[in-house]
């Protein structure tokens, strides 16, 4: 940085993982002006993978959520404002109004607002009973209402509903399952991965109801009893978990005049269209491997390094992000991985046993590897990273003995 042009403060908007981690790259950049980390949540950066697995079963306790213990924000000279949500972001006037109307100045800003819980628009929604998990205070809410015995409803079965459901048997809870598709993530994992996680979910008791829509929850005295689908099918629940998807926080960028489309559009920087502006994680869309076409990730790793880019980026320092977006979920004792990004695929190629549940599945288009996905095979999943993007004959993708390392 120049002295002309170096910032003396600099506005975090967003206090999660994306947001907590930008302010500490500009530490670790050396960065000595001021940092101001504003969230709308009360409580300082913590993690939301654990909410729907261990954190859920009462296995983790509350502060192994924390994205750095407590004392490391004063220590790093991070001026946190937990509960302080940005109304009204002026990149041009570099002025960030919050809603108590106080007013802080910047000379450079992080848009990290993340996303949001899709809400569906039916009857019911606002019976007691009805939970979608997002932040900490959901998750607790939603661990005073399971126990055994109870009977329990996921809406869903995207990863985040698929661990809910894995989280709440493993609670004595009784869970039924409603999806559009045939299986659990088949429409992102494909139909044979799709059925080897339905039938993980089946043998530990998960009743799954395929090619179901939800219509309705109905109630009695404003709690829970039921819900309904759209041929008029009624299942009987104590409770229930919506989990349809996630959409972008990108209203206050919006209003700021930032570029937008399915998420703040950056570029390999993350520097959004106002200057001095940055953006990361779950609500920017940023360019694929830095040149590729622009995308956006909702997973917790990729909120890791892109609010690292970004805070980088914003204190002159590090590189065009180009990490590989890489991401894991457990259910159960099965534990699923998947590295890249694709949307279509017109080949997929198996090393290994998809009905053994071992094996790393190759999303390929065009003889290109897109995206990797692995069962119970986390390191070779790693080892294989390297063919992504590449060309790869189908036969070395199935070979045991080929180390994707050298493709």
């Amino acid at each position: 940085m120049t002295a002309e042009r170096a910032p003396r403060r600099i506005l975090v908007v967003g206090a999660g993982v994306a947001g907590g981690g930008a302010a500490l790259a500009m530490r670790d950049a050396g960065f000595d002006g001021e940092v101001v980390l504003a969230g709308a949540e009360p409580h300082l950066p913590y993690e939301r993978p654990p909410l729907s697995k261990a954190f859920l079963r009462g296995e983790l306790a509350p502060e192994r959520l924390d994205l750095r213990p407590p004392g490391v924000w004063d220590e790093r000279g991070i001026d946190v404002r937990s509960g302080s949500r940005v109304v009204r972001l002026d990149p041009s006037g570099r002025e960030a109004t919050f809603e108590d109307g106080a007013v802080v100045g910047f000379d450079r800003a992080v848009v990290a607002t993340g996303s949001r819980n899709r809400r569906l628009d039916a009857p019911g929604m606002g019976l007691e009973g009805v939970f979608d998990l997002r932040t900490v205070d959901d998750c607790r809410q939603l661990q005073a209402a399971a126990g055994p015995g109870r009977r329990a409803l996921i809406v869903g079965m995207g990863f985040v509903g698929s661990e809910v459901a894995a989280s709440l048997r493993s609670l004595g809870v009784e869970v039924t399952a409603m999806l559009p598709g045939d299986a659990p993530l088949d429409r992102v994992l494909g139909p044979e991965v799709g059925a080897a996680l339905a039938r993980v979910h089946e043998e530990h008791g998960v009743r799954i109801l395929p090619r179901t829509r939800f219509a309705a929850f109905e109630g009695s005295g404003g709690a829970l009893r039921a819900a309904v689908t759209d041929d008029g099918r009624r299942i009987e629940c104590d409770l229930a978990v919506v989990g349809v998807g996630v959409q972008p926080n990108i209203e206050l960028a919006r209003e700021a005049g930032l570029d937008v489309g399915d998420g703040v559009t950056v570029d390999e920087r993350c520097r959004t269209s106002a200057p001095d502006v940055f953006a990361a994680g779950d609500v920017a869309s940023f360019p694929l491997g830095g040149t590729g076409p622009n995308v956006r990730i909702e997973h917790f790793q990729h909120a890791v390094r892109h609010g690292r880019a970004a805070g980088q980026a914003a204190v002159d320092a590090g590189g065009p992000f180009t990490d590989v977006p890489w991401f894991w979920s457990d259910q159960y004792d099965q534990h699923v991985q998947y590295a890249g990004w694709h949307r279509t695929w017109d080949a997929f190629e198996v090393r290994g046993s998809v009905d053994e549940r071992s094996f790393l599945g190759f999303f390929c288009e065009g003889g290109v590897v897109r995206s990797v996905v692995s069962m119970n095979r986390n390191q070779e999943l790693r080892r294989a990273m390297p063919a992504i993007g590449r060309e790869v004959p189908p036969e070395v993708l199935r070979d045991e003995s080929a180390d994707l390392r050298n493709v």
